[in-house]
Order: C-alpha cells, then structure tokens, then sequence
C-alpha cells in the first residue's frame, strides 16, 4: 500500500507541475458538468432524441449503470474505505474547483460515473460507446488535473463503473446482433417498390409518430411507394381494418404488412397464416421483441426483404380450448411471442390504467410494486399435476437467458415451448422470490422451475380470469387449454444472409444509424 501511495503522490505532483496544451479550462467545466451526473443525463436525453432505438437502449443501459455505479462509489464504498483528499499546494489556483468535496477521496465518484455510462452506451452500440469514450476519459482524468484525486483513485472509480455496467447485463441481458435462425422458404413473392403490398399502421400502438421529421406512413411511402398504406386511428376499429387490409392483399395477390407492437403482430400473423399470405413486420411498438428477434429492427431491412423476395417460414404458438378428452372446444388463441397467466397479466392491466397519467415507465415500476405486494398464487393443473403457482410463462421457442427476464430467442423454428414457472407453495414463496429477483439468481431458485416441450395442457383454469399473449391481456372462460405449435406456418419477410462480412457490417451500421441520418440519406 506504501508504494502504491508513494507512487500515486508522485504522478499527482507531476499532473499538478505539468502544462498540458488544452486542458484549461476544458477539463475544469467537464469536472464540474459531470457534478451528480448532469452530464451524463444531458447525453442520454440527447442520444434518446436524436438516435434511434438502439440508442434509445444505450440511453437507458448507460442510466441505469450510472445509477448502481454511484450508489456503489458514493454510498458504500466512500463510507468504507476514509481516504484524505490530495494536497492542493501543488495545484494552481485556476485549475482548483471553487467548492471542495469533503467526501473520501476514494474511489472517485465521477470516474465511476463516467465509467459506468459509457461501458454502459457501449454494451448496446459500440458505435455510440466509441463517440462517448472520449468524454468519459476526459472527466476521470480531469480529477486529477483539478487536484481532489490521486490516480488510484480514478483507476479505482474506472473499474468499478465497468463493473456496475456489466452487472446490468444479469438484469437486463444485451440482445446479441445475430437475428434468430429459422428455416429459408423461397415462396414469399419479391415486391419491387412495394407492389402489392399493403400497410396497416397501428397508430395507437405508438406507430405513426415523426421520426426524424417524417410520420410513419411517409416513411414506408419513401421506401415502398407503390404499396398501399392504411392508418388505423384511436377511433377506428383495428380488427376491421386488419381484416380489410388481408383482404386487399390476397386480391393484389401480395403481401400483408403490420406497423405497431407485438399485439399488433400477434393480430396480423394469425391472420396471415390464416389466408397464407407473406407477413412484412415493420416495428412500431415498445419493444418489438418480434421484429427484433426476427432480424428487422429498422424499416429498411423489411423494406429490402419485401423488394427482393427474402422470407423465412417461422413457428405459430397457439392455445387452443379443449374437453376434458382433449377435444378441440373453440378457435384457438395464437402468439409469436408468449403467453402467461399469473400475477404478469395483473400487471399490464395496472399498467395500462397508469400510462396516461405516468407515462408507459413509470407506470410499470408502480404496478410491478403493487403486483408484488397484493398477488396471491393461482391453483391449476398442469399436465394433470395440480399446481400452485405464481406465475407461468410459455414462450414461442426456447428464451435467453434462463433467468427471470426472458429476452430473445437464437431459433425461431425449433418446434418447443419455453415453459417457466414461479412455484407458490414453497415456504416464504414471495420473500424468495423478491430476493431472486433483486440479486439476479432466480434462474437458481428453487422457487423457479424451467422446461422445453411440444405441448402443454393446462386445465382447472376457471379462478384464472385472465391471460396474456404477446403482451396483449385478454379475458377468457375456456376451463381447459392445449398449447402446442404449428412449424413453419408463417412466412415472414426478412432480409437474407448477407455474402460477406463487408455487407453484414454495412446493414448494421444502417439499422443503428439515428432516424434524422437516415432521412438525410433518403434525400
């Protein structure tokens, strides 16, 4: 520890004797900007406004790694390890802060800080870590030049921001750039300009706003302009429309395309599967895991996959009513992405009663809170086992990571369901639970159960009021379900395999590319 004190001591005294061309007063205001991370809130608003979707999720990763970082640094660490601050009579006044921190000198919190968001920014973009890099390192190093930290103490707030970062990947796992695999199919028709193809925009999905100066449907005009485009307002019936749009399609002898959310894309690829048209899914929504999962997070990718004749044949969950001697007993409900039954549906409906006066965020925290505190475990049978749970999660395919939040899916035509559960009749169910939850470990609870299968039959469901596929919460009576597969019984537009490595980063590079970018280059 001597030498590491004596060594720090001695580069402190040559930063505070050097003249480094440029640094004043740059490095002064950086300290200072950075002060409880307004610097760093200040670029995540901007990257949220001014990028797209990917740096809409490095805004957020980066906040949130910022967030644990600072706690760490600030609230434990400060308070455990008591360090003096550096010396100042080696610094010139005009490099000193005006207000002096009292706090310990290690580790730095602003270097923690700084840390933390950009290897937060970089997890999701190594283009937009790439533009934030430099900032950071420019504000840990400006700590010392400022005179209130030795160099090990920004060495030390430096790691421990990388690591608050990396942490956040075991809550909120980074979606790898890989789109899902899937079986080729060659019969989805190439629509030169669009020719064929018709559009419903589902503008109370949250499609239909100006991205980058441009509404949605003037966006897809750009790149299809032949394709016929319909907007589904607030007050217009989206099933009428949906069905109308089909119906044009198979006329045209085309495709039918969806702009919105997953609920949306859950409504129009029953449909197309349906009548056997090709499905052009242009994310609109929230999350588009579907779009995402599919490898078309950008309506340029849809846009080539339509024009060139690019298709995939991806599988169809369902849950279909049954007897109690299995007999099919109504029309089934279909997914692309999952279905759930527990406290999860609860909480999209808290959620959505929320929104409007807290905003989608918000309103997901308050009702996860009041979910957590008032929901009881659900008694069904499973398989014929009866069972008390809390929750039960049935993806589309097999779900990364094992852990409780289930992100994406690396094959889109395995032919299984992902079947997670949250057991309720352990001890102390929900306090394990919450714990799991907090520190990341659910995936090893024994409260948490995970399993692959062709087909799932639930019954006893009639104190169960409520499920919810894709997202979508929807009320049913049906006492019994059988939840299977349907392989390979959509085609879905998707850009094809790229030839070589040269290419593949070029269509990367587009997808992330801002929105106001993007619509420079249209011009």
């Amino acid at each position: 520890m001597r030498r590491i004190s004596d060594f720090d001591r001695r580069v402190f005294a040559r930063v505070a004797a050097g003249r480094i061309r440029g640094a004043h007063p740059l490095l002064p205001r950086l300290s200072q900007a950075a002060n409880h991370g307004r610097l760093w809130f200040g670029t995540a608003g901007v990257l949220a406004t001014v990028g797209g979707r990917t740096a809409r999720r490095a805004a957020l990763r980066g906040v949130g790694s910022l967030a644990a970082a600072s706690l760490a640094s600030n609230i434990v660490v400060k308070w455990t390890v008591d360090r003096k601050r550096p010396v100042l009579d080696g610094v010139p006044l005009v490099r000193r802060l005006r207000r002096q921190p009292w706090t310990s000198s290690f580790p730095s919190g602003h270097a923690a800080s700084a840390a933390a968001f950009a290897t937060g920014v970089a997890i999701e973009s190594s283009w937009y870590g790439a533009m934030v890099a430099p900032l950071a390192a420019a504000v840990a190093a400006s700590r010392v030049y400022v005179g209130v930290h030795y160099p090990s103490d920004v060495l030390a707030g430096v790691a421990l921001g990388v690591g608050a970062a990396a942490l956040t990947c075991r809550y909120w796992p980074p979606r790898p750039e890989v789109p899902a695999q899937a079986r080729p199919r060659v019969s989805a028709p190439a629509l030169p300009k669009g020719e064929g193809l018709v559009v419903l925009v589902n503008r109370r999905a949250g499609a239909g706003g100006p991205a980058g100066g441009f509404t949605v449907a003037e966006q897809l005009r750009v790149l299809l302009p032949a394709a016929e485009i319909l907007e589904c307002g607030p007050d217009d019936d989206f099933m009428t429309m949906l069905t109308q749009a089909a119906r044009r399609a198979a006329e045209r002898a085309g495709a039918l395309g969806i702009c919105g959310g997953d609920g949306s894309v859950n409504a129009a690829a029953t449909l197309a599967a349906e009548r056997g048209l090709p499905l052009a899914v242009f994310p609109g929504g929230t999350l588009d895991h579907f779009a995402l999962d599919l490898g078309v997070p950008a309506f340029e990718d849809t846009a080539h996959a339509v024009t060139e004749g690019d298709a995939i044949a991806v599988d169809l969950a369902r849950a279909t009513p049954v007897t109690a001697d299995g007999a099919p007993d109504g029309e089934p409900h279909h997914f692309v992405n999952t279905f759930s039954i527990g406290f999860y549906p609860e909480l999209v409906r808290i959620r959505e009663n929320l929104e409007g006066r807290l905003g989608k965020w918000p309103a997901a925290a308050v009702a996860l809170t009041r979910v957590l505190r008032t929901a009881t475990p659900m008694e069904m049978e499973v398989n014929g086992r009866r069972r008390r749970l809390w929750v039960l999660f049935v993806g589309n395919g097999r779900y990364s990571p094992e852990g409780f939040a289930p992100a994406y899916r690396q094959q889109l035509d395995d032919g299984l369901l992902d079947v997670r559960a949250i057991d309720g009749e352990e001890r102390l169910a929900r306090t394990r639970l919450i714990v799991s939850a907090l520190t990341g470990t659910l995936g090893r609870s024994h409260v948490y159960t995970t399993r692959r299968m062709r087909q799932l039959r639930l019954s006893g469901l009639d104190g169960v009021d409520t499920r919810a596929y894709d997202g979508e919460v929807a009320s049913t009576p049906e006492d019994s379900l059988l939840l299977d597969k349907q392989p390979g019984a959509l085609t879905v537009y998707r850009p094809a395999e790229p030839q070589n490595e040269l290419l593949q980063r070029a269509r990367t590079a587009a997808a992330k590319a801002p929105h106001w970018w993007r619509a420079v280059l249209r011009k």
